[in-house]
């Protein structure tokens, strides 16, 4: 099972029904792109229960009750992994929105790996 994949969908589902919280199951890449997700704004806190194997992750909202979240896209599947240069690192939505990455430094966003002059394994955009 793509636990990248089954984390967007959990998130995107949730948004979607406009839910609070989304509970996801735990593994270190859930964190660490959940961390990613957090410093940019795109949801407001996480409690992350290793006991318990769960994250629990806190949607953000503006005013009507509209998701700051518009949408994930899962870009390096287990079947086809796509890579890329720190000069391919795609702008999402013109810069409104980040790419996530798999990196030799950890899974940052993909501003971070064009300032790092690093490139890696494309996990995913979120806009």
């Amino acid at each position: 099972m793509d636990v990248i994949a089954d984390l967007l969908t959990r998130i995107r589902n949730a948004k979607d029904a406009k839910h609070r919280f989304v509970d996801i199951a735990y593994s270190k890449m859930n964190v660490n792109i959940i961390d990613v997700i957090k410093k940019q704004g795109f949801i407001d806190d996480v409690l992350v229960s290793a006991e318990k194997r769960k994250i629990r992750v806190f949607l953000r909202y503006r005013s009507g009750r509209q998701s700051v979240v518009r949408g994930l896209r899962r870009i390096s599947k287990p079947g086809l992994r796509k890579y890329v240069n720190h000069k391919d690192i795609p702008h999402v939505l013109r810069g409104l929105g980040i790419a996530i990455l798999s990196t030799s430094k950890g899974v940052i966003d993909g501003e971070n790996a064009r300032r790092q002059n690093v490139g890696g394994e494309l996990l995913c955009y979120v806009w």
